[in-house]
């Protein structure tokens, strides 16, 4: 980049943004800035919670109305469409772990804050093997070992040669491999990526308009601060968009381990 546009010494962030250490010398290791800010993400959502649902009234409002407008909104587009007669069982879970997600996503765009959870692969992992650990019991102990592995193996209408030898290794690797790894890592990057794309504009705005403002270099870094704030709109859709497949593929899994004929 021409010396008028910028200094030699800018280094764009990397990920870098991504390495935590303890908060002080001598804490645990695993005491961090994103486990903190899971548990603070949980204790504010269980407040929330409670103040939506503690006191209920006839005609919703406030808080209680925010709050079954969230509930509505998992059943009819999350439970019912993949559960079934077995939605409002399953709801609990769905909607908390919807809400979670969509918060820990959400504390990206808070200023002060910027950091969203689910960008540290750990979080959607652990996301990711509950869901998966679900998925096999429900299969296990509603069909057994044998019946559920044949109903992924043979579906009704496909000749048993041709499963046996191209669709059940597909199926197989499937279920137990692909997708509890894609389940996770589909959050984790587009949380990861999403970061970094806001931090990059928000360091090149900074520089060329506070750290060494130039006469060419003023407008790139509004032009940077502009991006920066388009792309924190799109960033907000994508935390929601992805809270919301990621519940989806959940009900999805424990709806087909309750009938994996369908």
């Amino acid at each position: 980049m021409p010396a008028i546009l910028a200094r030699d010494d800018f280094t764009a962030p990397g990920v870098e943004l991504f390495d935590f250490p303890p908060l002080w010398p001598g804490a645990p290791y695993w005491l961090t800035k994103p486990v903190v800010l899971a548990a603070v993400g949980v204790v504010l959502l269980c407040a929330l919670a409670w103040g939506a649902f503690a006191r209920p009234s006839l005609v919703p409002r406030g808080l209680q109305h925010f709050g079954e407008y969230g509930y509505l909104f998992v059943r009819d587009q999350v439970a019912r469409p993949f559960l079934g007669a077995n939605a409002e069982r399953w709801m609990p879970f769905l909607l908390s772990l919807f809400s979670v997600i969509l918060l820990w996503n959400l504390l990206g765009v808070i200023p002060g804050v910027q950091f969203p959870v689910n960008s540290h692969i750990a979080f959607p992992v652990v996301f990711a093997l509950v869901v998966y650990v679900i998925k096999l019991y429900l299969g296990f102990r509603h069909h057994g070992v044998g019946g559920y592995l044949k109903s992924l193996m043979f579906p009704p209408g496909l000749p048993k040669p041709v499963a046996l030898v191209l669709y059940a290794p597909l199926e197989l690797l499937y279920t137990f491999v692909t997708s509890p790894f894609t389940h996770a890592v589909r959050l984790f990057a587009n949380m990861f990526a999403g970061h970094l794309l806001l931090a990059f504009f928000s360091a090149v705005g900074f520089w060329f308009l506070v750290e060494q403002p130039t006469v060419l270099g003023v407008p790139v870094g509004l032009l940077s601060v502009a991006t920066a704030v388009v792309m924190t709109a799109l960033e907000i859709f994508i935390q929601f968009l992805q809270a919301l497949l990621f519940t989806m593929l959940a009900a999805m899994y424990i709806g087909d381990a309750l009938n994996p004929d369908h």
